[in-house]
């Protein structure tokens, strides 16, 4: 029997899927075929069971913070197992004696690469293993993954990778947080700061921003702009400056220009006529898809991801996590499937018939030798019914499907004229005209904007000055980041550096991956070290201070990171092993822990933290009930409600306080445990249709069921 091991429970069940599946209580069984000759079993995750253990899993003495326990730097860096339930499930199907080959079918990139080997680790059992690399989960992607299984060698190095990023993360998050958060004790603050080799730079580049808004000096400049009346229009031009641009610091001197040229003849002096084309945007990558879903609907990066991950699962989409806009050549093929199919959608019918009906010749879309791991966002063939997709869903595919019909379109076309006209012989001024002559893709996505045709003109045609104005005009102070911007910061950072360092950030995508750069956005928040008000992103004064404590140092610039990111994916690709790369983050953290103390005594940290962050000590979670498992205790958790014996008899037994939208009072809950049902509850809500049901506990199938026989759909 084969055993397939899955990343997640809904992940699993769409992996099984095409094979005919019977759903048991911890597993689903695929019955013997040709792609399973002895049948298979199927368990899962639930993302990481296991986890780095602590300081003090290593020594006693780590577990207290001190800086005479710094730096801490395990000889081997060890995981431990922390949701038993699962990981017991996953243990029982690979030491069986019937399995014979074990697939590894977590999510197709490093994390997911190291989530199955490190439980494979833990339950250390040799036993044949195969890759499942899998771009999307329709039946026919899915079964042809089946078919195709990678060899357990050809994707080990992702592993490697993976758990020596972990390994640095794990080395610099736990010395320089607990370094730097010791020697602002000492400052006077009481505060606890975590630090990380991505989010820290990231903090800091936010800082420099706030800086440089306070630091901004609003001033008043004047342009002079003057009406010329031609033979077939009138069109406007800025007058240009000696120092070759349009603005005037003294007042009366545009003044006296504009008056001076107000009323005489000009004559049309360089007329520079051009054909604009503009090619349709890149397919999109998830820092793409981040960076625009957040400027079009507000949607924070973590949303985004989220959300994608959710149509991924569903198989309307392919794999999310993404770092490059091309396709191989044989994708194309699978996007016409999907683009068929969508033309038959009313929301997309006014697109068709499509210019392009086939992207492989499509050099924007088309590179197969700029496709690593995963290729760009596209939809799949497994069109869903758009109109019961829930509201956030619909939005980001449709965005993404519009990006892909556009792709099939020609580029925007648009003639150009850049003109000067000069007046009295000495006296020049610019205009610019623009006239689309075929939209092309901006059918498909089309934006606001001001008609700015011209009249026609002619080089050396004699014009007349009708009119001019000076207009007052102010400096703009730079805008405050949204987090779409920082997504796009954290992969194009390179423009904050050298030439050298910045083509190193150009090789590696910036500073963190497709994958991590939502979460680092939300690690900054959860830390208190930012806020995001009205989509703008503001600096907290916990933030500030951590700022200035690092400013100078490694910590505080994406160098480090850039460079470290180039090693991690030479590991990746077995171009290098992971030693030399730990053993420089280890020299980065001796020299860290030697040298911050030496420079906080020179220059004290900043005493402004104040944001308390410290956990307050727990609540003793309140009762709700007797267990209807095991009779144990049910405790309120606050977001849910779950068994006291979890741990001490491994029951299973939770409910949600949110089921389908609709979040339950523990009055209901508890009349649920002791009677058996809770009263009619209104306002459940399963995709575009609210209902309202009683909840009940289903004694034989021992699991919580809707109970709608007496009541009518709302």
């Amino acid at each position: 029997m084969y055993l397939i091991i899955a990343e997640k429970p809904d992940q699993a069940s769409k992996l099984a899927a095409p094979f005919h599946p019977v759903r048991q209580k911890d597993h689903l069984l695929l019955p013997p075929s040709s792609d399973f000759p002895e049948g298979a079993a199927v368990v899962w995750a639930i993302g990481h069971l296991v986890e780095p253990i602590p300081p003090d899993g290593y020594r006693s003495d780590w577990k207290r913070w001190s800086l005479q326990t710094l730096p801490i730097i395990p000889d081997r860096f060890e995981y431990k197992v922390k949701r038993f339930k699962e990981f017991r499930v996953i243990e029982r199907f690979v030491v069986r004696s019937d399995v014979s080959l074990i697939i590894h079918a977590g999510d197709a990139e490093r994390e997911g690469e190291a989530i199955i080997r490190l439980i494979l680790d833990q339950i250390n059992v040799k036993k044949p293993l195969k890759r499942l690399w899998v771009q999307s989960l329709t039946p026919a992607s899915v079964r042809q993954a089946f078919q195709q299984l990678i060899k357990d060698e050809d994707t080990y190095p992702l592993y490697e990778e993976a758990v020596s990023r972990a390994y640095a993360d794990w080395l610099v998050g736990m010395n320089a947080s607990r370094l730097y958060t010791l020697l602002f004790q000492q400052s006077g603050s009481s505060d606890v700061f975590s630090l990380g080799r991505v989010q820290t730079p990231v903090l800091c580049m936010i800082d420099n921003r706030e800086r440089e808004m306070e630091s901004f000096q609003q001033e008043t400049y004047w342009e002079v702009e003057a009406l010329f009346k031609a033979e077939r229009g009138s069109y406007r031009g800025r007058l240009i400056t000696e120092d070759n641009n349009y603005a005037f610091s003294d007042k009366q001197k545009a003044d006296v220009a504009a008056k001076a040229d107000c009323g005489r003849d000009g004559k049309v002096t360089k007329l520079d006529e051009k054909k604009k084309r503009i090619p349709h945007p890149l397919l999109y990558t998830l820092s793409s898809l981040q960076a625009e879903a957040n400027k079009a609907s507000k949607f924070a990066p973590k949303k985004t991801l989220d959300t994608a991950q959710r149509l991924y699962t569903k198989g309307y989409i392919s794999y999310p996590r993404t770092d490059s806009p091309y396709l191989p050549a044989e994708e194309a093929d699978t996007v016409q499937k999907a683009v068929a199919l969508l033309g038959k959608k009313q929301q997309y019918t006014a697109y068709f018939p499509l210019p392009l009906t086939n992207l492989r010749q499509n050099k924007r879309c088309v590179q197969p030798e700029k496709v690593t791991d995963h290729y760009a966002i596209i939809p799949t063939e497994e069109v869903p019914n758009l109109d019961k997709l829930p509201p956030d869903e619909r939005k980001l595919y449709d965005m993404i499907v519009k990006r892909v019909l556009a792709a099939h379109y020609p580029p925007r076309v648009s003639d150009t004229k850049k003109v000067e006209t000069t007046v009295s012989d000495e006296a020049v001024y610019a205009s610019s005209f623009e006239s689309v002559t075929d939209e092309g893709w901006r059918k498909v996505l089309p934006v606001k904007a001001q008609d700015r045709s011209g009249p026609p003109l002619q080089k050396g045609e004699e014009v007349h000055v009708s009119k001019t104005d000076v207009l007052e005009k102010q400096t703009q102070p730079p805008k405050r980041y949204t987090e779409g911007d920082l997504i796009t910061l954290m992969k194009t950072c390179g423009k904050l550096l050298s030439a050298e360092d910045a083509s190193v950030l150009k090789e590696t995508e910036g500073i963190g991956t497709e994958a991590t750069r939502a979460g680092i956005i939300q690690t900054l928040k959860q830390r208190g070290y930012i806020q995001v008000s009205q989509n703008s992103v503001y600096i907290e004064e916990k933030g500030r201070a951590l700022a200035a404590a690092v400013e100078g140092t490694l910590l505080a610039s994406p160098e480090m990171t850039a460079k470290w990111e180039k090693r991690l994916k030479e590991i990746g690709a077995a171009e290098k092993g992971s030693a030399y790369f730990i053993e420089q983050v280890t020299s980065f953290v001796q020299h860290l822990v030697k040298t911050v103390p030496e420079q906080a005594q020179k220059k004290p940290f900043p005493k402004t933290a104040s944001v308390q962050t410290k956990k307050k000590a727990a609540k003793r979670p309140a009762s709700a009930g007797k267990c209807p498992l095991c009779s144990g205790t049910a405790l309120d958790y606050g977001t849910f409600v779950g068994c006291s014996n979890y741990k001490k008899k491994n029951c299973g037994f939770s409910i949600s306080k949110k089921i389908l939208t609709k979040s339950i009072s523990r009055a209901q809950i508890k009349k649920l445990l002791s009677e058996g049902s809770t009263d009619l509850i209104k306002g459940f809500k399963r995709g575009e249709t609210t209902f309202q049901a009683r909840l009940v506990w289903n004694k034989e199938k021992q699991k919580i069921q809707f109970d709608t026989a007496s009541d009518k759909q709302m």
